[in-house]
């Protein structure tokens, strides 16, 4: 019988790529990577490294017997620079060694000279240098030049927020292994396995069903091995091919922080109007992000930030424009939220700053501008299920918001040197790949003649539960024991052309998928069983119960493994495969209107926060939320992705600070440079689910959960602003996150305002 990967992991027993044991032939791979941000290549001299004792092979972009080119959305990514290089780590050739160290020392004594060219690496700079990745975007509604006019109090300002490292416990590991008849097999720790198989078949100029790619699961992702996973197993699939040998290549992790890109820094500058009520009558925001040298997703992100541009509030007036800044750090890449939280952070910015200038709470304004059923977005979609103010007035309620508030405000009265903030932060975040072709899924479902259950898909596990809850799915379809289902792991020769495990639909496109092959199992078997009950002739009067067959309602003495067994013997099909596509998505970019979303998730936290005004110092002290999930597929998961989004996005508000020297060179590659949250950081969670009668429209009607419960972690800006001021009534907010315990100190203390 099968267990689940969560009594694998408690156990110890659960595999990951570092951990498959190596043949005694496997070679080992590290890249020689560029040591300046922009400049051309004038010579490489690997005599030195050549001549190490266990070097095997040094392999550079002249050794592709393909496209130099891995970029999957945008063309502009070689696998090795040349003669260009365009941020510092970007990989020039790989070394083939007999072990990972011999690899690492022979790279190092690989010598590069360069002609050194011009680098920028902040995105403001690199707009007003006309070095963009694309045309600006921009989504509008309403008319907002006539809006100024009607508003009562315009206010205006500039935010931005940091860069954030993905660190998943898992680095980038890849293991390539040669097959018979020109066949290459990977064992890639990749969320995106159908993209590294067509990627490396471009690279080595063969067709896709050449190269097999096998994901077990993943020890974390995040966005981050969406497409940046690609790379690595390019090069172990170059060497392998070329060496005829197998090639694992691993990165550990300040390699990993230094090599790889991160969430985007934005800038951006802001204008919003408001009547004397509180009802904001127009918004306009321009945003900067900051995509690296390379465009990898920033793209899609970007429009992603157009489409969260207002968040949980319906304002009639809007102007969005969006630019991608080419700089000279590593690609930017996918992250938790895709461009969401950037935009909803601004947002937060400029209704704190119009509260301030109108002596308001800024939960009053949020309040009066929350969405409502049939309430329009930028992009045309209209609100459907709107769970905004359900959301809301549930937080309220169930956390005494009210109560808390006052007693924040007598403590702040009664201690001068603590001073306590509490921000609400409401979200509303659409579920869907905005790339209308990725809303699609496959998936392989097998009963054994023995009536166990082997399930296949495309999406990746990586912590987030979706192994789990399709195996749920299975097990519920079929009315069996969960322990009868066996989830495969993902691979592309069993599923074709599967789409990344990202945007929070893996559970929805590839359980809708399993659910469709079972079904159609299920269907052949209640019309097996309808024959062999005799007097009963319709397949509707069959179901299945707890392993039982049961007719009319009422159980028979077929029981589940007898009936797989007769009816293998009678010849019915018994495998399944199904293909699942969202309707009714579709979005056109000549007008930047449509309903890119299949439907959206609401929600809405309360973040408290005490600040030692002496230190600068703080806590989070408790997060109290209501989220919507429709009906749970798996509380327990949920309740998981919850509070580890939360945690993550506290960090990006508060103690995640990347730092690039004056030549690109980052920092904090290190987890002692570079704080993360820890269990002392973590607060108190309070997360309820929203009661809701109203089947959304998710799989088995759930909804999502993977990225959107991160957005609630900016409250925590917000919260901890308030606090600042109880100290510093004069301080004027910069809006610029992370608020790290040195930036607060800095605030209490803060004059110039």
């Amino acid at each position: 019988m099968s267990i689940n990967d969560i009594e694998l992991h408690a156990q110890g027993i659960s595999t990951f790529v570092d951990d498959i044991t190596l043949t005694a032939d496997t070679l080992h791979a590290y890249p020689v990577v560029s040591t300046m941000a922009h400049g051309t290549i004038t010579r490489i001299d690997l005599t030195n490294a050549l001549t190490c004792s266990g070097v095997v092979r040094i392999l550079t972009a002249q050794d592709i017997p393909g496209a130099n080119i891995i970029g999957n959305v945008e063309l502009d990514e070689v696998l090795f620079a040349d003669p260009e290089v365009v941020y510092q780590g970007q990989p020039v050739a790989v070394v083939i060694a007999e072990t990972e160290t011999i690899a690492r020392q022979a790279a190092a004594l690989v010598q590069i000279d360069y002609q050194a060219l011009p680098a920028v690496f902040d995105a403001r700079s690199a707009q007003q240098q006309g070095l963009t990745i694309a045309p600006p975007r921009i989504f509008s509604l309403g008319d907002i030049e006539t809006a100024w006019a009607k508003c009562d109090i315009i206010v205006e300002g500039s935010s931005s927020s940091g860069a954030q490292e993905h660190v998943y416990l898992e680095t980038q590991t890849v293991i390539a292994y040669p097959l018979e008849n020109n066949g290459l097999k990977l064992v890639s720790a990749t969320q995106s396995p159908g993209i590294v198989q067509s990627i490396i078949a471009k690279v080595l100029d063969c067709p896709m069903h050449m190269i097999e790619v096998d994901v077990l699961r993943l020890g974390g992702g995040f966005g981050g091995k969406e497409e940046q996973a690609t790379q690595w197993a390019a090069m172990a699939a170059l060497a392998a091919v070329q060496l005829q040998k197998p090639v694992k290549l691993r990165l550990n992790r300040d390699e990993d922080m230094r090599l790889t890109g991160k969430r985007h820094p934005y800038d951006a500058d802001f204008k919003i109007g408001l009547n004397s009520a509180g009802k904001i009558l127009a918004y306009e925001v321009c945003f900067y992000q900051n995509a690296g040298a390379i465009a990898d997703l920033s793209l899609a992100i970007l429009e992603r930030t157009l489409f969260h541009s207002t968040n949980s509030y319906f304002i009639p007036n809007v102007r969005a424009t969006a630019i991608s800044c080419r700089t000279h750090l590593p690609p930017n890449t996918a992250f938790r939220g895709f461009g969401g939280p950037q935009a909803m952070f601004v947002l937060e910015s400029a209704i704190f700053k119009a509260a301030l200038a109108m002596n308001l709470s800024p939960d009053v304004i949020q309040q009066r501008n929350l969405l409502q059923n049939g309430d329009h977005f930028p992009y045309g979609m209209q609100t459907q299920r709107c769970l905004a103010d359900a959301c809301w007035q549930r937080v309220q309620s169930q956390y005494a918001i009210t109560e808390r508030q006052r007693a924040i405000e007598a403590f702040n009265a009664d201690q001068p040197l603590m001073k306590k903030g509490l921000a609400l932060m409401p979200i509303c975040f659409g579920i869907s790949f905005t790339a209308t072709f990725l809303n699609q899924a496959g998936a392989l479902v097998h009963v054994y003649k023995d009536g166990s259950v082997s399930v296949s898909f495309g999406a990746v596990e990586m912590g987030q539960g979706v192994k789990e809850k399709i195996r749920k799915i299975a097990a519920q379809t079929f009315a069996i024991a969960e322990t009868r289902v066996k989830v495969e792991s993902t691979n592309t020769a069993r599923i074709a052309n599967m789409s990344p495990t990202a945007a929070s639909v893996g559970s929805d496109l590839n359980g809708e998928a399993t659910l469709l092959a079972c079904t159609q199992i299920l269907q052949h078997l209640k019309i097996f069983a309808a024959r062999l009950l005799g007097g009963v002739t319709r397949p509707e009067q069959i179901s299945l119960q707890q392993e039982k067959v049961y007719a009319d309602g009422q159980p028979t003495a077929i029981e589940w493994t007898a009936l797989i067994s007769q009816a293998y013997f009678a010849r019915i099909p018994l495998s399944a495969h199904a293909h699942y596509a969202t309707p009714g998505v579709f979005f056109d970019r000549t007008q930047e209107k449509g309903q890119p979303f299949a439907y959206h998730v609401y929600g809405c936290a309360a973040v408290e926060v005490t600040v030692d005004c002496l230190r600068g110092t703080y806590t989070i002290d408790k997060v109290s939320l209501i989220h919507d999930v429709g009906k749970s597929l798996d509380p327990m998961i949920d309740l998981g992705q919850i509070e580890g989004g939360v945690v993550q996005g506290l960090g990006w508000m508060t103690l995640e600070e990347i730092i690039h020297d004056q030549q690109g060179r980052l920092l904090t590659d290190n987890l002692t440079a570079y704080k993360i949250p820890d269990m002392h950081f973590a607060p108190a969670i309070e997360a309820a689910f929203l009661p809701n009668d109203a089947p959304p429209a998710g799989v088995m009607h759930s909804k999502a959960v993977g990225e959107p419960p991160l957005m609630y972690g900016i409250g925590a800006y917000f919260a901890l602003a308030k606090a600042i001021r109880a100290f510093n009534p004069d301080w004027q907010p910069e809006f610029c996150a992370p608020m790290t315990p040195e930036k607060v100190l800095l605030a209490l203390y803060d004059s110039t305002s």
